[in-house]
């Protein structure tokens, strides 16, 4: 039987995936345009030169254009790909197409770096639903992100992103939660102490 904050978390998802399939061609075109500038903004405020980003969905806020941008700039991208046993893998960007992964989301055809790959980079730039102003990152459910962040024994700086309206005053929080640094939205970037 789910716990409570799981059923919490389905609910708060059930929510957030209703409004965000509700936006229009334009909102989301802004929201990747603002993200696309706030990105950019840390990754030259942490002087990154290589970053891990995912390849958004249609209803996620747009990491296309901040990807064309980072590789223009010689910025080197490690992209996600999911696993059977629940870890990610990873690929270089710029070196091939795309292919739809294990979950229907698209993937780089690149060579495969291993799950420890993402540990190079110099900040990482993860997904989530909501995150909450103590650093809670509320994802999708399958906790990809929390297994690669809990295993890493030097952890980057680790940034979720969302919509303005999906920063909240709290989220559901389990013990298998990782907290993120900060998140960035079309409009802002917050930065929050991991404790």
């Amino acid at each position: 039987m789910p716990s409570a904050p799981e059923n919490e978390k389905s609910e708060l998802r059930a929510r957030l995936r209703h409004r965000r399939k509700h936006l229009t061609t334009a909102e989301a075109h802004e929201a990747g345009q603002g993200l696309q500038q706030n990105l950019a903004v840390l990754v030259t405020r942490l002087g990154a030169l290589s970053v891990s980003c995912y390849l958004s969905t249609p209803t996620e806020p747009s990491t296309r254009p901040f990807i064309d941008w980072a590789l223009a700039s010689g910025i080197r991208i490690l992209f996600p790909i999911s696993r059977d046993d629940g870890l990610l893998d990873w690929a270089a960007g710029g070196q091939g197409g795309e292919t739809t992964g294990l979950w229907g989301i698209s993937e780089p055809d690149g060579e495969r770096l291993g799950p420890l790959a993402v540990s190079e980079v110099d900040l990482i730039i993860v997904p989530a639903s909501a995150v909450d102003a103590q650093g809670t990152r509320l994802g999708w459910g399958r906790g990809y992100f929390d297994k690669t962040l809990s295993s890493l024994e030097k952890r980057p700086p680790v940034y979720a992103v969302v919509f303005d309206n999906e920063v909240l005053p709290e989220v559901p929080k389990e013990a298998h939660d990782q907290p993120v640094n900060g998140v960035v939205t079309p409009c802002r970037i917050l930065d929050f102490s991991c404790d």
